[in-house]
């Protein structure tokens, strides 16, 4: 009997049965969050987790553990607190009224909310995760550049969505009247964000002309680089000194750009300078063997031309230029590499050498 008056003692507003059932509620939620979290990743795994090769339950797991993470905690705090209430000695107004109650209940929903939506999108992006794995295997570059740019327009509608309920179920906002709002001020907006409409067209100009693919070497405003995204503002090239270069699309559809990575043959053209002590025999003999070298190599095609060109300032030039039979980069300073050793044996086989720049002066003696 006791322990039951004991138990019903009230303390701010709540009897100590209802603080032991908050405490245990509590304990309970943390000690067994794990367990849990584990269930629900499985559950939802079983519902939306399809898998590919190097794509499994583990990124799974790695993209959803802090959201779920968090709403777990958030119902672990529902459930506790749901044993408590406020005193009424404290004169908060109700829910209804704005006040503490208000603020803490709708703090309460705007979280919960935005965890919801942060679960959605980490789904969203395992299913980026195994589309482009998939793509990987394909030969074709477009889906590559394509599920990237659709996985963007996924989660900027489900933040769409997200935004909308949040203002229609936690702040109690009129979503009609906001949307009549938003048509009114409609130009306002159009105005204001001119360049971000105009790189969202750009992003669809390239996706439906076609100026590069994913993986292509393009050039354009002095940045040469390999295409790795094109997103709803911009497209990112990885430069060949590993830097990221992030180019607005406008500037992609209205700039001259020149597309490495559709030519079918990469040229080289360069001059080497050879001293004046070589003589014309000598010329002649590195000409030829140098055509040849080029004709014969596997990876150039028959239109090299090698001549002696012109009487330098200090050197005889002779002009050196090959097409190389791949528009990879790596490819073509691979063949110039063994070219250009090539190319010094034989002017030393020739018993001649490169020249340098130089000066002769002449004293003449009054």
């Amino acid at each position: 009997m006791e322990l039951q008056e004991t138990l019903a003692t009230v303390f701010l507003g709540n009897t100590i049965k209802a603080y032991g059932f908050f405490l245990i509620s509590l304990l309970l939620g943390l000690l067994f969050k794990r367990l849990v979290q584990n269930y629900l990743s499985t559950l939802l795994y079983s519902l939306v987790g399809k898998r590919t090769e190097g794509v499994d339950k583990s990124n799974f797991d790695t993209l959803l553990h802090t959201p779920l993470q968090n709403i777990i905690l958030l119902g672990i705090i529902y459930i506790a607190f749901s044993h408590l209430t406020f005193p009424e000695s404290w004169g908060w107004a109700p829910p209804s009224e704005f006040g503490i109650r208000q603020v803490l209940q709708r703090g309460f929903s705007l979280f919960f909310a935005l965890t919801f939506f942060w679960i959605l999108l980490r789904v969203v992006e395992y299913f980026g995760l195994i589309l482009k794995a998939r793509a990987a295997k394909t030969e074709n570059k477009m889906d590559d550049q394509l599920i990237p740019f659709g996985i963007e327009i996924a989660k900027v509608i489900l933040i769409i969505l997200g935004g909308i309920t949040i203002l229609g179920s936690v702040f109690q906002v009129n979503i009609t009247a906001l949307a009549t709002g938003l048509g009114i001020g409609g130009i306002a907006i159009a105005m204001a964000s001119k360049e971000s409409l105009e790189n969202l067209l750009g992003s669809f100009t390239i996706f439906f002309d076609k100026p590069f693919t994913f993986g292509d070497i393009i050039t354009v405003g002095g940045i040469t680089g390999v295409v790795e995204k094109v997103g709803f503002r911009s497209t990112r090239i990885r430069t060949f000194d590993k830097s990221i270069v992030t180019v607005p699309n406008k500037n992609l559809v209205n700039a001259e750009l020149d597309n490495l990575g559709v030519r079918p043959v990469r040229r080289v053209k360069f001059n080497i300078g050879l001293t004046y002590a070589t003589s014309v025999e000598q010329i002649k003999g590195i000409v030829h063997d140098i055509q040849q070298l080029i004709d014969e190599h596997p990876q150039t095609n028959q239109d090299g031309r090698v001549r002696f060109q012109e009487f330098g300032a200090s050197s005889l030039d002779i002009l050196v230029m090959f097409y190389v039979d791949s528009p990879s980069w790596e490819t073509l300073i691979d063949v110039k590499q063994e070219i250009n050793y090539s190319i010094i044996e034989i002017v030393k086989k020739h018993k001649s050498d490169f020249a340098f720049p130089s000066t002769s002066v002449y004293l003449e003696k009054n």
